[in-house]
């Protein structure tokens, strides 16, 4: 929790007049039985009218100021749980989208969804419970215990009787629920997880018809889920009514001896409304105080999960800026990767270096740490060791600004936002002219079929692409990619939707349009690498084989097999 502490530093005045004003309130709230008291032993005794309506009037009085003062600690509360709330979320997001690929791979997408949305939101309701009722209820307690011993000190003793049945329930529930709390944001993490799957892999579920599975899957994270509330509520659900319980039997208690103790001429029937009415307090304070800790346990079981997040190491900036005009553009030095919590490196010793202007291809079976090798250069990720060059510079030490505005970046997944096809293509460059993206999109042969569309650049685009087809959202990612013409163009395994005309028409204008910009293409088709300088052939994340084309199929007998597979048998005769 202590981490939050510093977004409260612009609510300090909220922090002390809320729980001030909130004071004030308990104040008058303890005066009210006195006053009722001496309403009873003087006014009703004695059949003064006057005296009967003027403390009424008084009541009434300490009434309607204490209704302004709560009113005034709510409009407090709710300024500063809110204004804490808004500020941890901007920074949260803020932190979030500076993590490091590695990071965010620690804790995971679903994890952080939810403790950017329901945990923020638990925090925030513990700061405004905090304010509205942290003060008060200990001070009623404290407060009309100590009235209750000015009025009788034996029959006080009801009340610490019953007082520490009380603690001891809450205790008690304490210690059990505490750890459920915990257990109960994991739980809705799992079903936050499966609820992003089969969102985002809805066609994959009903293509091979696996929605009943998906459904039972997801029926059975969420009773999980139940269950653990459940748990947590059925033993919280014994406060109440035993604090009640105890409450009762206690009054029940002091109207037996109080009444004796009139009779016995020690106290006045005033003095014992005035204690009943202290005893109903405090006992009424303690369940609350019991529902306001377990309202802070769940706040403090958020906020170590916020700030796990806020743990977690940002992206490192370097201060180097790599050169667009350098003459070895990228260069791997003896690099090798693991990703956290893995048992091997997915790539191991890789060394290679392109021109600019040159094209390097990255070929290899599955899995044998083609995308990881991309994902170095914009320093995604940073290599367990060696050295990866970008711009004659080491990407440790790059400003990351000023390295990925070098580098066009096509991932494997074509990725689409909700908006224009021209909002989408601003990705790269905000104040891109349409000439500039229409030229980018020809480059991509995407402008073909944009052109045809009613709306043309202002074409909608929903969320993902969806009312686009698997080609035309890879052409358009790319095309994305092309605008402002980078001197770095990654293409990982995103023309695997091209028909094998279009992405040769796309590499044609690629070599003719960008003829300056060092390409590293992955691609599991050796057609699409024919013309690159270098390729590089990958076989469980170490060099298999490296040269041109031509080289490779005489060297290398992983290529040659590709390249064979992918030929029809005459062609794979002839190269023989």
């Amino acid at each position: 929790m202590r981490p939050l502490l510093r977004f409260l530093k612009n609510y300090r005045k909220e922090l002390v007049f809320g729980p001030f004003f909130k004071l004030l309130e308990a104040i008058f709230e303890l005066i009210v039985p006195m006053i009722m008291a001496s309403i009873i032993d003087k006014g009703i005794a004695a059949g003064d009218t006057s005296y009967i309506f003027s403390r009424s009037g008084l009541i009434v009085l300490l009434g309607v100021c204490g209704l302004c003062f709560a009113l005034t600690c709510q409009y407090l509360a709710a300024r500063c749980a809110y204004g804490f709330g808004t500020e941890l979320r901007e920074e949260l997001y803020r932190h979030i989208n500076a993590l490091s690929f590695k990071s965010i791979d620690r804790i995971g997408t679903s994890s952080l969804v939810n403790r950017l949305t329901n945990d923020t939101m638990t925090v925030q309701n513990g700061v405004n419970m905090f304010i509205r009722l942290a003060v008060r209820a200990p001070f009623l307690v404290i407060g009309a215990a100590v009235m209750a011993v000015s009025i009788d000190l034996k029959l006080s003793l009801v009340f610490f009787a019953a007082a520490p049945l009380i603690s001891a329930a809450i205790f008690f529930i304490m210690r059990k629920t505490v750890p459920m709390y915990k257990k109960t944001q994991q739980k809705l993490d799992r079903a936050a997880l499966l609820t992003r799957e089969n969102l985002e892999g809805v066609r994959v579920v009903r293509a091979f018809s696996r929605q009943q599975e998906e459904i039972d899957e997801f029926d059975e994270a969420v009773d999980e889920l139940a269950d653990c509330s459940a748990a947590v509520g059925r033993i919280s659900a014994v406060l109440n009514p035993f604090a009640f319980m105890v409450m009762n039997l206690g009054i029940v208690a002091i109207l037996w001896f109080g009444g004796i103790r009139i009779d016995s001429g020690r106290l006045t029937q005033g003095e014992l409304t005035a204690f009943t009415n202290y005893m109903t307090q405090i006992l009424l304070a303690l369940v609350v105080l019991a529902n306001l800790i377990i309202t802070f346990t769940k706040a403090f079981a958020s906020a170590n999960r916020v700030s796990e997040v806020f743990a977690l190491e940002e992206e490192e900036n370097g201060k180097e800026v790599p050169s667009a005009d350098a003459d070895t553009m990228v260069e791997f030095r003896d690099v090798s990767y693991a990703y956290e919590g893995a048992g091997d490196h997915s790539i191991k010793g890789l060394s290679f270096a392109v021109r600019m202007g040159g094209m390097l291809g990255l070929i290899g079976g599955t899995g044998s740490g083609k995308s990881t090798a991309a994902a170095l250069i914009p320093g995604f990720y940073r290599a367990t060791s060696g050295e990866v060059i970008v711009g004659g510079v080491n990407v440790d030490h790059c400003d990351q600004a000023a390295l990925r505005h070098l580098i066009g970046w096509v991932p494997q997944k074509a990725v689409l936002f909700s908006g224009t096809v021209r909002d989408n293509m601003k990705w790269r460059k905000e104040d891109a002219t349409d000439e500039e993206i229409i030229d980018a999109l020809k480059t991509a042969q995407a402008w073909d079929f944009i052109s045809r569309m009613p709306d043309g650049l202002n074409t909608h685009i929903t969320q993902g692409g969806r009312n686009l087809s698997g080609g035309q959202r890879q052409r358009i990612a790319i095309a994305r990619a092309l605008v402002g013409k980078p001197e770095i163009l990654i293409l990982d395994d995103s023309t695997s939707a091209l028909d094998y005309a279009t992405d040769l028409k796309m590499r044609q204008a690629l070599k003719s349009d960008m003829a300056d910009t060092t390409v590293i293409m992955i691609s599991q088709r050796t057609t699409s690498l024919k013309d690159a300088d270098i390729i590089v052939v990958l076989d469980d994340g170490e060099t298999a084989g490296i040269g041109t084309h031509e080289e490779l199929l005489g060297s290398c007998d992983i290529y040659r097999e590709i390249y064979r597979s992918q030929m029809n048998e005459r062609e794979g005769r002839k190269d023989a």
